[in-house]
């Protein structure tokens, strides 16, 4: 599917400390990247020619949210079609892909202790989901 002037955004609860923030948002764009592989660049390749892997074409904004603020956020992404990456405080205590899903899988839409959401999609939608929260300091 490709994405007219794409924004990617992560949302980060506001209470999490540092080591969690840095991996929420390394999962989220994990996913985002995955499901939207057309906002990968080419190759990096420095000046002696060693070859780098590519990045998202597009910068990624992080933001804080209350955990309020994100349940209201999926539900927005949801409801306009957006497809959203998440990160439950479950997922903390796993270690591994299947316990993850499993962790999830759990439990009810509405119930989820959501901690980070990742969107991508097109400028405007994103920042009328995304409304209400701010740039992470």
């Amino acid at each position: 599917m490709e994405i007219e002037q794409p924004k990617i955004v992560v949302l980060l609860r506001d209470d999490l400390l540092a080591w969690q923030e840095n991996n929420v948002t390394a999962f989220v764009v994990s996913g985002i990247t995955a499901a939207y592989p057309e906002l990968v660049g080419e190759p990096y390749e420095d000046g002696d020619g060693a070859v780098y892997l590519p990045m998202l074409g597009t910068p990624v904004m992080v933001m804080v949210a209350s955990g309020e603020q994100l349940a209201t956020v999926r539900r927005r992404a949801a409801d306009r079609g957006l497809r959203i990456g998440l990160y439950t405080a479950d997922l903390f205590a796993t270690g591994n892909d299947v316990d993850n899903r499993a962790a999830v899988a759990s439990v009810a839409t509405e119930k989820l202790d959501l901690v980070g959401l990742g969107i991508a999609g097109e400028r405007r939608i994103v920042d009328k989901v995304t409304k209400g929260a701010r740039l992470h300091p």
